[in-house]
């Protein structure tokens, strides 16, 4: 063989074992029983070992320096498995370990702290989670900590460029927030039971909509809702409040959006470098577009709200117009998964402001609760009444997932970009939206963004797609014209 397809053959093993850990997050989080978390912790600490020793294995150099590409494809793959080997050799393998291991325990501990509202109980393991990641973040950084962290999830992007860009959004954001909170016009809420079973049979449906591959996947219930697998194995979680039925809907919408992603990239790319999505705010810019340009379109809720007649019988709601605003409602909500599309951002900008703070060493653990707190009133003008409604909300910390939540942002400013040029090349779309089917929509985001897994950078993927580089004004212009409409304004 030639050192290409020597690394190649190495890497697919490493891709392999990487995916058996994730199946084993997957695990953790759904059926696992309670009481095996401390050994689950010690298995994936096991495996992150040999993960570890496999990413910094000198064959690796050795094989990069002799391997010649003779496609683009095969460039990329070069690079990323490059990047992969330079970042992971400035970890040592004991920090490594230690990590997985912690944040293995961490996972249940923040779980319970949350299901029981006592901060006290994960604090003190946040602190540890929070002193390791920035002992990483130490022997990664060329100069700043937190993009440091940030280089996993977002490659090339900076907190100065995502700080700048939070900058420009955030005028308009709040402009037309106020506008909207203070418009006559006034969407009700809906009150009535509905129960779990039938909220999941239609969050099934739904998933079906938007082209999820059963044959590859399956739904369960977590307490955080996400996706986990890539390829032939690509499984999506969600979460039921019986008095909250969009709760589950649309985290099983945006859940699908992420796994449809990793279901349309090219079979030759399985177990490859470029087997994966390109980057988490490209990841995010397919579950937010499912979910809200397509899932919270006119045209989509209208099909919803006949479906959901004929699953719960009459809810109190008086037309599909009356539900599609019922859907996009506004209002300064705690919780950030459940946000309307005008604060979801805002959401977002609070915690990258934290988590930033916290990994550059400004702010501590045992200040956190306040400072979201005074943050959280200040932004939303609403008092936070209890920790899983503040801080304890997300399972991201607890998972040391510092670097994540701007992505999230991006990937709402990524879905705007992607919205707008598929409305120009996708006549018809919204006719079958209106009929329960959102193939027009994914077969043109499987086809210019999705199949490509990471054969482009995260930049350079979207604007392959959208055909200009992207930034937020479509993604405002797009929330002006929708809010505008629903609330008169």
């Amino acid at each position: 063989m030639t050192a290409f397809q020597e690394l190649m053959t190495f890497q697919r093993e490493t891709e392999a074992l990487s995916g058996i850990a994730e199946r084993l997050g997957w695990d953790q989080e759904t059926v696992m029983p309670r009481g095996a978390a401390d050994q689950r912790a010690e298995e994936m600490a096991a495996l992150e070992s040999v993960l570890h020793a496999r990413r910094t294995d000198p064959r690796i150099e050795d094989w990069l320096a002799r391997a010649e590409a003779t496609t683009p494809a095969e460039a990329r793959s070069l690079d990323l498995v490059a990047r992969s080997y330079n970042r992971t050799t400035r970890i040592p393998a004991r920090l490594a370990t230690e990590l997985a291991r912690l944040v293995s325990r961490a996972q249940g501990i923040w779980a319970e702290a949350r299901a029981n509202e006592a901060p006290a109980a994960f604090l003190p393991t946040l602190e540890e989670v929070v002193r390791l990641k920035r002992e990483a973040a130490a022997c990664l950084s060329e100069g700043d900590l937190y993009d440091a962290l940030l280089e996993d999830y977002e490659p090339g992007a900076t907190h100065r460029q995502i700080g700048a860009m939070f900058d420009r959004m955030r005028p308009r954001l709040v402009a037309l927030r106020e506008k909207v909170l203070g418009a006559e016009r006034r969407v009700p809420v809906i009150a009535a039971g509905f129960p779990e079973a039938t909220q999941l049979r239609l969050a099934r449906i739904a998933a079906s909509a938007f082209g999820y591959d059963w044959t590859r996947g399956r739904l369960d219930l977590a307490v955080h809702p996400f996706c986990s697998g890539s390829g032939q194995d690509v499984r999506i979680t969600t979460r039921v409040v019986e008095a909250e039925p969009f709760n589950c809907l649309y985290s099983t919408i945006h859940e699908t959006g992420h796994a449809c992603y990793e279901q349309a990239i090219e079979p030759a790319y399985l177990l490859t470098p470029l087997g994966r999505g390109a980057s988490m705010g490209v990841h995010e810019s397919q579950s937010r577009i499912y979910e809200n340009q397509l899932g919270r379109s006119r045209a989509f809720t209208g099909w919803l709200f006949t479906r959901m007649v004929d699953a719960f019988g009459d809810f109190g709601v008086r037309d599909a117009e009356e539900f599609y605003a019922i859907v996009n409602r506004v209002s300064p909500g705690f919780i950030r998964t459940e946000a309307d599309e005008l604060h979801y951002n805002l959401h977002v900008m609070l915690r990258f402001d934290l988590e930033r703070a916290l990994i550059g060493g400004s702010l501590e653990v045992a200040d956190l609760e306040e400072a979201w707190n005074a943050r959280f009133e200040a932004d939303f003008g609403v008092k936070v009444d209890k920790p899983s409604h503040g801080f304890l909300q997300d399972v991201h910390w607890s998972c040391g997932l510092f670097g994540y939540f701007p992505t999230y942002a991006l990937g709402n400013v990524y879905a705007g970009c992607l919205n707008q040029a598929m409305r120009a090349a996708v006549p018809g779309l919204d006719a079958a939206l209106a009929g329960g089917t959102a193939k027009p929509a994914t077969d043109w985001l499987r086809e210019n963004l999705q199949r490509h897994g990471s054969l482009r950078a995260p930049a350079e993927t979207i604007a392959a797609a959208c055909g200009f580089a992207p930034n937020e004004g479509p993604l405002l212009d797009y929330l002006e014209a929708k809010f505008g409409a629903i609330y008169g304004v």
